[in-house]
């Protein structure tokens, strides 16, 4: 991952790309002062760290600093169908501080929890979530092709506010995973804030892309936010596989890996202002710890899912992550 160190490096890296590039002293300045100022008129500042660490850490340890949150992904895909009451149910039974839920939207604008386009993988039905109503959605079941889709037959996809009452009575802490629709999103959660006031010192909105968090800070700038990604994940899935046999599309998807890490890592962050960063467990490290806590950002790991890795996490590198069982090991969903 590419890391610079502060803003005077960054803006004398693009200061120096620009003049190689135009060869004009006098366009090189306006173009640098112009992103300059761009991000100063269109950043959001972070959210005050005093309400990060409420909704970060929401148990406090003995010495005064913030517990080790571990938050159950898509609410502890392994230990019951992933995004259903079900799962919520579980992974607060099994100790878990929060949960992860991914936001979608039925045919007809409901906001519910599933993490695919598709309703295929989890349930008993097939087609495009875009296609069914929720009066459609309703009559399918959640845990038909789950490992222990016996003991939670008949589950339902919830919707988001059903889920939110849940975890809220639960008093478990919300990770809203946002797949797409940013203009949508925004509107629902806004409503969602808005109607449940508590949210605000226990959830935080993250998604891969950018402009679901930017649109968030606007639509609620009170919102805390956190942006997710995974390095590679243009050119490669999640255990590391090319995702294109052509050669030279990998590698074009390669170099825009490469732009996408720097822009995460050194304009993206800064300009949603987030609180937070979700990042695939394999590129975190003391190091990486570090570089974001000296901006004020936490990070939070994804997806830790053995004993091992969890202690290093709890009592090496000290920092939240996200793990698919509350019980066992278990092999990952990207």
């Amino acid at each position: 991952m590419l890391q610079l160190g502060d803003e005077a490096t960054l803006y004398s890296l693009i200061f120096v790309g620009i003049l190689l590039g135009t060869r004009s002293p006098v366009w090189t300045v306006i173009i640098t002062a112009s992103l300059c100022l761009f991000l100063a008129m269109f950043r959001f500042p972070q959210v005050p760290s005093s309400r990060t660490q409420k909704v970060l850490h929401p148990v406090k340890g003995t010495a005064g600093t913030g517990k080790v949150s571990v938050i159950a992904h898509r609410g502890g895909g392994h230990d019951a169908p992933e995004n259903t009451i079900a799962s919520i149910l579980e992974a607060s039974k099994n100790g878990a501080t929060g949960v992860e839920l991914d936001l979608e939207f039925s045919a007809d604008g409901v906001p519910i929890l599933m993490h695919d386009e598709t309703v295929d993988r989890t349930t008993s039905g097939s087609g495009f979530l875009s296609k069914m109503k929720m009066s459609e959605l309703a009559k399918l079941d959640a845990a038909a092709k789950h490992r222990l889709r016996d003991k939670f037959a008949g589950e339902k996809i919830p919707t988001l506010e059903e889920a939110v009452e849940e975890c809220i009575k639960l008093q478990l802490t919300i990770y809203f995973d946002v797949k797409g629709h940013p203009d949508e999103a925004a509107a629902a959660l806004k409503e969602l804030y808005k109607k449940y006031p508590v949210l605000y010192n226990s959830s935080i909105v993250c998604s891969f892309e950018p402009k679901v968090i930017y649109r968030m800070r606007q639509s609620d700038p009170d919102v805390v936010t956190a942006l997710t990604h995974r390095p590679w994940s243009l050119s490669r899935f999640g255990d590391g596989a090319p995702r294109f046999s052509s050669l030279w599309k990998h590698h074009w998807m390669t170099v825009m890996d490469i732009l996408l890490d720097w822009a995460h890592h050194n304009v993206l962050w800064k300009l949603c202002g987030v609180s937070a960063f979700l990042i695939q467990k394999n590129f975190v490290s003391q190091d990486y710890v570090q570089y974001w806590a000296q901006r004020g950002v936490e990070v939070v790991a994804w997806t830790v899912n053995t004993q091992v890795e969890k202690e290093y996490y709890q009592e090496v590198l000290k920092v939240n992550y996200i793990t698919d069982s509350m019980v066992e090991d278990c092999d990952p969903h990207y």
